[in-house]
């Protein structure tokens, strides 16, 4: 449910946005952004997971040469449910998206600025869709690793581990048998 009507932001014309300083705030389910829904675990029963609040701000500003460039600040936060790669038990992760784009332009422009600038520049587009780039945002801001600070159970000891005693078999043996000549030889 949007909080300001304004531009659609899945065709959002971004140099009329930044020269309009145009805003736009959002509470978005997670369910909407299909990649990100991939990655996180279901949550049980039908709880929903909290929606993505976010708000998008468009600016411009003087470039030398009297041009003006276009850039939107993006901000977004939500909080997603993991499975912890430690003990494999849900967990809680917030998340925070906090950007601001540089739009130029088109693709070639964007890729030759982006070699040599620190901010993030994109191509401008009469169409560009917000949604995708944030749900890109927020698939970033997910941990590589997700695991709690401190796992809420003690982690079941592996009944498959061999004991320190008992001796493992040796991995080589097979590929020595291979190595001998065969009979008759």
């Amino acid at each position: 449910m949007a909080k300001d009507r304004g531009p659609d932001p899945q065709r959002l014309d971004v140099a009329a946005f930044a020269a309009a300083g145009g805003a736009l705030a959002a509470q978005t389910p997670q369910a909407r952004f299909a990649r990100l829904s991939s990655s996180l675990l279901a949550l049980p029963g039908d709880r929903l997971p909290p929606p993505v609040d976010w708000s998008a701000n468009g600016e411009t500003r003087p470039v030398p040469g009297g041009a003006r460039a276009n850039w939107v600040h993006l901000q977004a936060q939500t909080e997603v449910t993991l499975q912890c790669q430690r003990c494999l038990q849900a967990m809680q992760q917030a998340l925070a998206v906090d950007r601001w784009f540089h739009f130029v332009g088109d693709e070639d422009e964007a890729a030759r600025l982006d070699e040599d600038s620190e901010d993030d520049v994109l191509a401008a587009s009469s169409r560009f869709d917000l949604l995708e780039l944030l749900e890109d945002e927020l698939i970033l801001a997910l941990p590589i690793v997700p695991r709690h600070e401190q796992c809420p159970q003690p982690l079941p000891m592996g009944a498959d581990e061999p004991l320190a005693d008992e001796e493992a078999p040796n991995p080589f043996a097979a590929l020595a048998a291979l190595r001998r000549p065969p009979p008759g030889d």
